[in-house]
Parts: structure tokens; C-alpha cells; sequence
């Protein structure tokens, strides 16, 4: 694996020598394994029975792509151009394996950005599964006091666990992390803002279909104290959610709180 202690923070470690679960008794470098053992009678091996030659994945319920924002050059860099998608994964053990090899959020350069989504979701506003969508947030101002490394890390494993809400709340759509001068700020996408998507959501009630307001606000503060719990906050500190076209119009992502808890 890359040593992430000398990882240049202007940019996520490679991640072409990450090591993936075979799925043919293989070793993760694509050889056969010297251990007789590994194809005798073909033994289910999980990678907690062997970290290198296990044939057995733990999937996750969805599957995620993790992207990196980069910091912009200063000479009116597109959005596009700096948003970048980096790798997708669906089981626990992929999931560590890019996570032990980009650089942690700590180590990152200033305006730099991680985005971890939905396979099929882009993390913009004007995302067909975003743009009816809201983002719960809070700012960590104290920068030298915080652990931001762990902290990301727990809303992710809430995030990819589903956690987060219930499993017919469909509502969840990645969670990110900024780094910026005075602040880390660590957010939570939804698909709605409790208001029901126009034509209806895909499947269940993803996209609000068939709920009322209140039902669509209670789901809304439900996940909103969930990510609170994740992040660890007291009863005294609030994370507030606002919607992402309020925010377009304010011009900034911090457009009035529509919620808070």
C-alpha cells in the first residue's frame, strides 16, 4: 500500500495498485497463491480469516464512487475540470483498501474537497437526483482541535453501513467533506427537502412519492439527528439543513437553515 505520511496533499494518492478481492482463489496481485491452503476444499476465507488471500467480499448495500475536488489555479478553473471521479466500490473490503491508500482530509490542500456518492450521482445541484435535494451540514471552526480525520471517516462507514436513515427512506445521496482556511465543513446530500420530487421517486418512497409534508419533514430531522450523532456533536451544537436551489440563489452553500437540529 502507498504510504499516506508522505502523500503530496495537493492531490489523492494513485490508487491503481489497490488491493481488490479475487474472486477465483487468486492472490489480490493476480498470481495464484503459494498457500496450499487457499483452494483446499475451497474454504470461504473473509479478509478477517487472511488480509491477502481471502476469496470472500462483505458487499455493501449500494454501491459508492468516491470523488476529489482539487483546488482551482486561480485562473477561472471550471467546476468540471476540477471535480474528479476517482474509483467506485460495493464491499467493506474495497472500501479500505482506497481509504488506506488517498491521502487523509488533514493532509489535504486548502479548497480541496472529498465526495463520497451514490454510484450514478454526481455531486453537483444540478444532478437530476440532487436537484430537488438539500444538504444537512456543520462547520468545524476550530480547526487544530478537531479530528477530522475520524470524523470523516465515521460519517463515511455511516454512510456506506446505512445508517443514516431507514431502509425505505431513500432519501440519502453521499456525504462530503471541505477543507477550507478557517473551517472543515462535513455535509449530508438528500434527495428532497420533505417535499415530495415531482413525478415521483424510484421506488419505495425515494423521492418523497406518497408522503405528506410532515411525513417528508420527520424523515428529514430524523436523518439530520442521525448525522449529528455521527459527527459526534454536543446537545448544544446544531446542524442545519438547507435546500441545494436555495443555495444556488443565495450564490453560496451556506443559504438560510430551512431545519435544524
Amino acid at each position: 500500500m502507498a504510504d499516506t505520511a508522505t502523500a503530496n496533499p495537493q492531490s489523492p494518492v494513485p490508487l491503481d495498485t489497490i488491493p481488490i478481492s479475487p474472486s477465483d482463489g487468486t492472490t489480490p496481485n493476480g498470481t495464484g497463491s503459494s498457500d496450499s491452503t487457499s483452494a483446499d476444499t475451497g474454504a470461504i476465507k473473509t479478509v478477517f480469516h487472511d488480509p491477502d488471500n481471502f476469496n470472500v467480499k462483505h458487499p455493501l448495500m449500494n454501491q459508492w464512487t468516491l470523488w476529489f475536488t482539487k483546488p482551482p489555479s486561480g485562473k477561472g478553473d471550471n467546476w468540471n475540470d476540477l471535480l474528479k471521479e476517482v474509483i467506485s466500490f460495493d464491499s467493506v473490503e474495497e472500501f479500505w483498501g482506497i481509504y488506506n491508500n488517498i491521502t487523509p482530509t488533514s493532509e489535504l490542500a486548502l479548497k480541496s474537497d472529498y465526495h463520497l456518492f451514490k454510484k450514478g450521482v454526481r455531486p453537483e445541484w444540478e444532478d437530476a437526483q440532487n436537484k430537488h435535494g438539500g444538504k444537512w451540514a456543520f462547520q468545524f471552526k476550530e480547526k487544530k482541535m478537531v479530528n477530522i480525520d475520524g470524523l470523516w471517516l465515521h460519517v463515511m462507514l455511516a454512510a456506506i453501513g446505512e445508517t443514516l436513515e431507514d431502509e425505505d427512506d431513500g432519501e440519502v445521496m453521499g456525504v462530503v467533506v471541505n477543507v477550507r482556511k478557517g473551517f472543515y465543513r462535513i455535509g449530508l446530500w438528500t434527495r428532497t427537502t420533505g417535499r415530495p420530487v415531482p413525478g415521483g421517486g424510484d421506488g419505495n418512497n425515494a423521492g418523497g412519492k406518497g408522503r405528506s409534508l410532515d411525513q417528508g419533514k420527520e424523515i428529514l430531522l430524523k436523518i439530520g439527528k442521525r448525522f449529528k450523532d455521527a459527527l459526534g456533536l454536543k446537545d448544544n451544537e446544531g446542524v442545519e439543513f438547507a435546500g441545494h436551489t436555495e443555495s444556488a440563489h443565495s450564490g453560496s452553500t451556506r443559504a438560510k437553515a430551512k431545519f435544524a437540529v
